[in-house]
C-alpha cells in the first residue's frame, strides 16, 4: 500500500548529485518499486514505462533481478512480480530492530487490556509506515498490515509523531505531502494541521474519527528517544461500532500515553 508512487526517480534526492550515488542501483530499485498492490503483475513495456527507462535498460534489470531471484517471470504471460526472497529485507528488519523487540511486549499489553488492534508506526517521509501490529477479533481494516503505508498528516500516528518535531520539520512534511480528504472527516488544510498539532502536543496524544477510513476511530502517542525526539507512536484503533465516546477516548488515550512511556523509556 503507497499513498504515493515511489517508482519514478525524486530529482530533488538529497545526495543523489554526488560521484558516490550510483545510478545504477538507483535504477534497480525503481524496478522493484514499480511492483505494487494495483501492479501485482508487470510486463516489461509496463516496467518501462512506470520506471521511466527505456525498454532495453528495463529489460537489462529486470533480467538481473530475476536472476538474482527477487523477480519471478511468469513463462505463459511473461510478466513479471515480486518474489517471496524479498520478505528476507521486512524479515531482517523486524528482527535486528530494538524498536519492534522493545515494543512488542508493551503492545501486547495494550491490547490486552483494550480488547483492541494496537500498532507501532514509524515515520518516512510523509508516511506512516507499520513496524509491529496486533490485531484484535474486531478489527476494522485488516488489509493493514506490517508495511503498510499512510500519509501522516491526517491519521492520529502520525499527527502524534508530527505534534513533536521541530516546526521545519513539520512544515517539510507538509510541504511534500498531497494534502487531500480521503473522507469528509479529513483535515486537510495546513492552518487546520497546525491547530490540531498544537492541541495535540500540549495534552500528550493525537485522535482522529474516520480521517483515513471511515469508522475508524484512532488515538495515537509518541514514542521519544533520550533527547524528546519522537521515533515512532503507539497507537490503538477502535471501530465507530465499538466507541463509547468521551469515556473511551480518556480510558483509552491514558493507556496509549503509558505505553508510549514505558517504550520510550527504553531508548
Amino acid at each position: 500500500m503507497r499513498s504515493q508512487s515511489a517508482a519514478k526517480p525524486d530529482i530533488d534526492l538529497p545526495g543523489a548529485d554526488s560521484t558516490l550515488f550510483v545510478n545504477s542501483v538507483e535504477k534497480a530499485m525503481r524496478v522493484l518499486t514499480a511492483f505494487d498492490d494495483k501492479h501485482a503483475r508487470l510486463s516489461l513495456s509496463q516496467i518501462a514505462s512506470l520506471t521511466d527507462l527505456d525498454l532495453s535498460a528495463a529489460q537489462r534489470f529486470t533480467y538481473t533481478l530475476t536472476v538474482l531471484r527477487y523477480l519471478v517471470k511468469d513463462p505463459f504471460t511473461k510478466t513479471y512480480s515480486l518474489s517471496p526472497r524479498l520478505l528476507d529485507f521486512a524479515f531482517h528488519y523486524l528482527a535486528s530492530n530494538e524498536l519492534v523487540s522493545r515494543a512488542a511486549p508493551y503492545l501486547r499489553q495494550l491490547s490486552q487490556e483494550t480488547e483492541e488492534t494496537a500498532n507501532i508506526t514509524v515515520l518516512d517521509g510523509t508516511d506512516i509506515v507499520f513496524t509491529l501490529r496486533i490485531v484484535s477479533p474486531h478489527v476494522l481494516n485488516p488489509n493493514v498490515i506490517t508495511g503498510s503505508r499512510l500519509p501522516a498528516y491526517c491519521t492520529a500516528p502520525g499527527l502524534a509523531i508530527m505534534s513533536r518535531l521541530p516546526e521545519e520539520e513539520v512544515h517539510g512534511i507538509l510541504d511534500n505531502s498531497e494534502l487531500i480528504e480521503h473522507t469528509p472527516q479529513t483535515v486537510a488544510d495546513r492552518p487546520g494541521i497546525l491547530e490540531r498539532l498544537a492541541l495535540f502536543r500540549k495534552r500528550g496524544y493525537s485522535h482522529t474519527k474516520g480521517e483515513y477510513y471511515i469508522g475508524d476511530i484512532s488515538t495515537a502517542a509518541p514514542i521519544v528517544d533520550a533527547r524528546g525526539y519522537p521515533v515512532a507512536a503507539v497507537n490503538v484503533a477502535v471501530s465507530r461500532t465499538r466507541w463509547r465516546g468521551a469515556k473511551d477516548e480518556q480510558r483509552i488515550s491514558n493507556l496509549v500515553i503509558a505505553a508510549a512511556g514505558a517504550i520510550s523509556s527504553q531508548f
